[in-house]
């Protein structure tokens, strides 16, 4: 005869990959099911600090890719043209790792001063096709590294 607790368990296992079944949750289901999880897998250059690891340029986990915060380090010191850049850098690095704008699913926009909102929105606007991603945009306090007026990181689905 089973104990309680053990039936209790695995009922809650059970429950536990049916509702990862509605939702959506492949990953998860698998993982409860005893599958392979997806490995992490740095694609972009990793940045040193002190000759120690600080972050990597990108990364792809599973049928995701995550691109970190770039930035446009250069003048002229206006928004369109620093939007434009950075626009054009994430774009760049998507190619490079077999994604591309369309299928870019968040962004996140900090800008070093929110009184460039309405600019960088004008330059924003259409790049990520006709179903544009999920967007954050806050004002930094003290500016973006850098420089910068903008800077931007994403998350893509792959193929």
């Amino acid at each position: 005869m089973e104990n309680k607790t053990t039936t209790r368990r695995a009922s809650f296992k059970k429950l536990g990959m049916g509702l990862a079944a509605i939702f959506g949750i492949g990953t998860a289901a698998r993982a409860m099911e005893g599958g392979s999880k997806p490995k992490k897998e740095v694609v972009g250059d990793i940045v040193m600090d002190q000759d120690i690891p600080l972050f990597s340029g990108g990364v792809k986990h599973g049928n995701t890719l995550y691109i970190a915060g770039k930035g446009a380090h250069v003048e002229p010191f206006e928004i369109k043209a620093h939007t434009e850049i950075v626009l054009q850098e994430l774009e760049k690095e998507l190619k490079k790792h077999g994604s591309s704008m369309d299928k870019v699913l968040k962004v996140n926009v900090y800008l070093a001063d929110l009184a460039d909102y309405k600019g960088m929105n004008e330059v924003f606007r259409g790049r990520f096709g006709p179903n544009p991603p999920v967007r954050t945009t806050v004002a930094t306090y003290g500016g973006v590294p850098g420089n910068s007026l903008v800077e931007m990181d994403c998350i893509a689905a792959l193929d």
